[in-house]
């Protein structure tokens, strides 16, 4: 990815309940899905690849998959990948570090 850089922006407090989810925005304007599963944080966009309901209002489930609210697709946290559909795409994941009690999120800016 030539004149691409990976940059951290703050999206939440890292004070999040297992299972937890919560919607936030990017200042690109883009909305992510942060979570917290297996005392893990995570991020995917926050939009359904099948059908574009909120990621945000799913459901954590044990193991690392991330279920939507919607029609019940599943995806791995850690990939993305799809577990079961009806979606077919996976949905997209952006690198998380927690420090200093709050949750940033990797993003990509052209330079």
């Amino acid at each position: 990815m030539t004149g691409e850089r990976a940059e951290l922006e703050r999206v939440a407090d890292a004070d999040f309940e297992d299972g937890e989810l919560r919607s936030a925005r990017l200042s690109s304007g883009e909305r992510v899905c942060i979570g917290r599963s297996g005392g893990t944080y995570f991020a995917v966009c926050d939009e359904c690849p099948h059908a574009g309901f909120p990621m945000s209002q799913g459901t954590v489930q044990p193991g690392g998959v991330l279920e939507c609210g919607w029609h019940g697709a599943t995806f791995r946290i850690a990939d993305g990948a799809v577990i079961d559909g009806p979606a077919t795409d996976a949905v997209r994941t952006f690198p998380v570090v927690v420090r200093d009690g709050a949750v940033f999120v990797g993003v990509s800016s052209g330079n």
